[in-house]
């Protein structure tokens, strides 16, 4: 423990987060649902994209079953669209769906199956997903997660050490022409309950970051009746300040980060 921390600690207050790594070119972002990025990491990848890294998104399901007012074909059109704009306000240009089915996300082989296999085709060194933890603080009463959440973050910390695995799921070594990719560095989870890092942003950034969560305004009215930029700012400039005071007093995206 540092003395910054332990300080921090004598005074009640949660400790200081060490700066997120920076030595990295080329990032894949691994999440269940079109939003999920939006509530808050978007935010650090229109900072990153900004400074000349790559940034690409894929997605398990397209989130069809979101919406309870649309049927699941026009909800998952709508949304797929809704995150393909989203994404281009943070300077993603590369956004994939890989076709699971909302709502019922399995943790298991075929998850973890095309989520290495994403990895294996982009390469990246530093691969981003969302909190997987059964809550969404460590609090008593604190809320529950969604299963497709929890089902996503456990498969992705598997998947890299898969795509990094010749001897697993060979198939696609041998029909799609990748290659085992141990080239991994970091898995960054955000929102869990015990963040490490924290990715600061400037206000250019969370201007885009808020903007990237508004592309989403047919899910944000079906969600809240609340006005959907009040909502928005609510969310994600609530979430950047949370974290100041453990940055600098500098706002910030958090995660926490797993080494590989």
């Amino acid at each position: 423990m540092t003395a910054t921390a332990q300080t921090a600690e004598e005074h009640g207050a949660a400790p200081g987060l060490a700066a997120m790594p920076e030595d990295w070119s080329r990032a894949l972002a691994v999440v269940a649902h079109p939003d999920d990025l939006e509530y808050g990491v978007a935010s650090a990848v229109a900072e990153w994209t900004a400074g000349g890294k790559e940034v690409t998104y894929v997605l398990a399901t397209r989130g069809e079953a979101g919406i309870d007012t649309l049927e699941p074909a026009e909800a998952a059109r709508i949304r797929e669209a809704e995150q393909r704009a989203s994404a281009a306000v943070v300077g993603v240009t590369d956004v994939e769906f890989l076709g699971h089915r909302d709502g019922v996300l399995e943790e298991g082989p075929a998850l973890r199956r095309d989520i290495a296999g994403a990895i294996r085709r982009h390469r990246p060194e530093l691969v981003l997903t969302l909190n997987h933890y059964d809550t969404w603080g460590d609090g008593p009463g604190s809320p529950w997660n969604t299963p497709d959440h929890r089902a996503l973050g456990r498969a992705v910390l598997d998947a890299v050490g898969d795509a990094g695995n010749r001897w697993i799921f060979t198939d696609q070594l041998e029909q799609d022409g990748v290659l085992p990719w141990p080239g991994v560095r970091w898995v960054a989870v955000a929102a869990t309950p015990t963040v490490t890092h924290a990715a600061a942003v400037g206000e250019e950034a969370a201007r885009k970051g808020l903007a990237s969560l508004l592309e989403h305004r047919a899910y944000i009215e079906a969600l809240t009746d609340e006005d959907p930029e009040a909502y928005a700012r609510s969310i994600v400039y609530g979430g950047l300040d949370r974290y100041a005071q453990r940055n600098g007093g500098q706002r910030a995206v958090a995660f926490e980060v797993h080494p590989r």
